[in-house]
């Protein structure tokens, strides 16, 4: 766990921070050069420091020869590493894949891939999710390319853009930190977090399911279902059950549409929205998980009546941007 800094020194890294992130232009494409990679020596790296600059002093004091060799053989090995590491990301592509949308409140995972160009591998790679803390490493092989997952949490619902990334190596000493910033321009689409125990949904209860959902039977059909008439829409035919049994069934559109269910804020009895938009989430899931045709008005915006993945999807979507 990261000690926590005092008040004024983390108010002050916030305000770099910021600063830094602001000069950083948004992309999903972001090949890391001079211009975009920084470097700085570690807590070993200055210590390293101090204990040649003894080494350089006791070997003028005293006359050594073998504390000469010592001390600019510890150097040149530090300045090389500090070469290799800088190039450890110089030339390193970094690619976005579009994230899937989630509920508030959930972790959301996307990916990363990373190609390397060069004929010698990158080792010692890490990426984290700004202020998050938790590493994720790899290595890259010679002219290949790797994808690794990252996962943050959404602090709230709606277009919400990525947070900036991180990507270091310490490779090969870890005397020398070298790393880069990355604000991706992609955004994730986040969906209101769904209540986790709602009421039933508006004027149906579990007899009423159950019934829309083939239990109760008239004239020997299942309820909104009757036998095939010349002129029917070829759209209402319940091919599956013809295939089965050979016999043409048609969907009564009248019977359909008085099962139709609509969801609306004022059904939720609620004042604040977060709260009306958690509770339609959490009603749209049901009717979905039922079987049930339903539409949502909100708004001004009115989603017609339908069922399927698709249609949740529209309607998780309108709930995300109202």
């Amino acid at each position: 766990m990261k000690p926590r800094l005092p008040h004024p020194w983390r108010f002050l890294k916030n305000r770099f921070s910021n600063w830094l992130q602001s000069r950083l232009p948004r992309t999903d494409h972001l090949t890391l050069t001079q211009r975009n990679v920084y470097i700085l020596p570690t807590g070993a790296g200055l210590m390293l420091g101090v204990t040649l600059m003894v080494l350089l002093v006791a070997s003028i004091n005293y006359q050594l020869n073998l504390g000469y060799l010592l001390t600019f053989l510890l150097a040149g090995c530090a300045l090389v590493a500090m070469h290799v590491a800088h190039a450890t990301l110089r030339g390193l592509t970094i690619h976005l894949i579009a994230p899937d949308a989630c509920h508030a409140r959930a972790t959301s995972q996307f990916s990363i891939s990373l190609q390397n160009d060069r004929k010698r591998p990158r080792h010692g790679l890490a990426l984290t999710v700004e202020d998050l803390g938790h590493w994720v490493d790899t290595d890259v092989a010679a002219q290949a390319s790797t994808t690794l997952q990252l996962a943050f949490t959404p602090p709230r619902r709606g277009l919400q853009h990525l947070p900036t990334l991180t990507v270091q190596t310490l490779f090969p000493l870890g005397t020398f930190r070298v790393w880069a910033l990355w604000r991706p321009a992609t955004q994730v689409l986040v969906y209101p977090a769904p209540e986790a125990h709602p009421p039933p949904l508006p004027g149906h209860s579990a007899d009423d399911s159950s019934r829309q959902n083939g239990v109760r039977y008239q004239q020997g059909e299942p309820d909104g279902l009757r036998p095939y008439r010349r002129g029917d829409s070829l759209k209402t035919i319940v091919w599956k059950k013809a295939a089965k049994t050979g016999e043409l069934v048609s969907r009564d559109q009248a019977a359909l549409q008085s099962h139709t269910l609509w969801l609306e804020p004022q059904h939720t009895q609620l004042n604040q929205l977060e709260a009306q938009l958690s509770r339609l989430c959490a009603w749209v899931l049901q009717a979905e998980q039922q079987g049930l045709r339903y539409g949502l008005r909100m708004s001004g915006q009115e989603i017609a009546p339908d069922s399927g993945p698709a249609h949740q999807q529209r309607c998780l979507q309108a709930l995300a941007l109202a």
